[in-house]
């Protein structure tokens, strides 16, 4: 095993292209993912936000994921350390995901989206005659 330091990261605020009709700020959130030979799974961190503050859609192989922190008013704030606002984030989804088959999952702040491949995508063995 190898020894690797922890890496700290500063929340990035999205950038986005158009006005949003919200006044919080919007974050990226940090995703991780991995492949195997059935799925590519797809891990972001979305501290804060529950199951029901998650939505996810698909268009024009486009897949948009938005988290959404639901307020909570504990006054005025003296100290704020930890910046909290809305999460989202777009991936370009090429032909060898099945789109139809796109699966989600939410717990404790993190999104876990499983992209199944397409048949054609799947490595398969090919038999000699």
């Amino acid at each position: 095993m190898t020894d690797k330091a922890l890496l700290v990261q500063d929340k990035k605020e999205l950038e986005t292209k158009g006005e949003l009709t919200k006044t919080a700020p919007v974050f990226t959130p940090a995703v991780d993912i991995f492949e195997n030979k059935e799925a590519l799974i797809l891990v972001a961190d979305m501290p804060g936000v529950s199951k029901d503050g998650v939505e996810i859609h698909i268009e024009d192989n486009q897949l948009g994921i938005r988290g959404q922190i639901a307020a909570e008013n504990l006054g005025s704030p003296l100290i704020e350390e930890y910046p909290t606002g809305d999460y989202m984030r777009t991936f370009t989804l090429s032909n060898l995901i099945d789109q139809s088959r796109i699966e989600a999952g939410m717990k404790n702040g993190v999104l876990r989206v499983v992209l199944p491949k397409a048949e054609a995508a799947k490595p398969r063995k090919i038999t000699i005659n």
